[in-house]
């Protein structure tokens, strides 16, 4: 049961951050130092400060390695060097400002699955404009866009070991406090 709850949480947190639906028909503009593309396999090697934009989603790395597979779906494997972060940014669907945010050591992206998956000093963050951000933070962190749902892990390996670490979520309240003033003139109408 001690289990589930975080579970529960991180459904909530996950049903309000679907990824901007228009990004999927968008063309990928990758910017990068150097890069070796097989035409053949569909392999796209990349590295030195690479950039990575489809539509609102922008994902930048220090190398990477993106696959297209025969039907067209593409897979990313993307790496930082050692003390940076793989950092991705995504308007969220629906109305208002609201975006998700992560890095990570290494970010998978799995266009077919829908699923991103953060390695090693894995942290997720959730805006809006009207309210205060929701965050995840751990080894291992898989979101599922489809299912809008988290799996938290506390190893990088995505494995589950007694002892081997915490992952943390942040949720912000669900009601906003009212100025001081708002309440006592609440009372004094009859």
């Amino acid at each position: 049961m001690k289990r589930l709850i975080p579970l529960l949480l991180l459904l909530g947190l996950a049903a309000q951050a679907r990824a901007e639906k228009a990004d999927a028909f968008k063309p990928t503009e990758i910017k990068c130092r150097s890069c070796e593309a097989d035409g053949v396999t569909g392999v796209v090697t990349v590295s030195g400060g690479v950039v990575i934009q489809r539509g609102t989603l922008r994902i930048e790395a220090d190398s990477g390695r993106i696959e297209r597979s025969p039907d067209d779906y593409q897979f990313a494997r993307l790496t930082a060097s050692p003390g940076n972060k793989v950092r991705f940014r995504q308007k969220a669907d629906g109305p208002g400002e609201r975006w998700i945010e992560g890095e990570a050591d290494r970010v998978e992206y799995d266009e077919r699955a829908a699923t991103v998956k953060l390695f090693s000093g894995a942290k997720i963050r959730r805006t809006a404009s009207d309210r205060l951000p929701e965050e995840a933070q751990g080894e291992y962190i898989a979101y599922d866009s489809r299912k809008e749902f988290y799996v938290m892990r506390n190893t990088n390996t995505g494995e589950d070991r007694p002892g081997a670490g915490r992952n943390t979520i942040i949720l912000p309240p669900s009601r906003v406090a009212q100025p001081a003033g708002a309440l006592a003139n609440k009372g004094d109408r009859p």
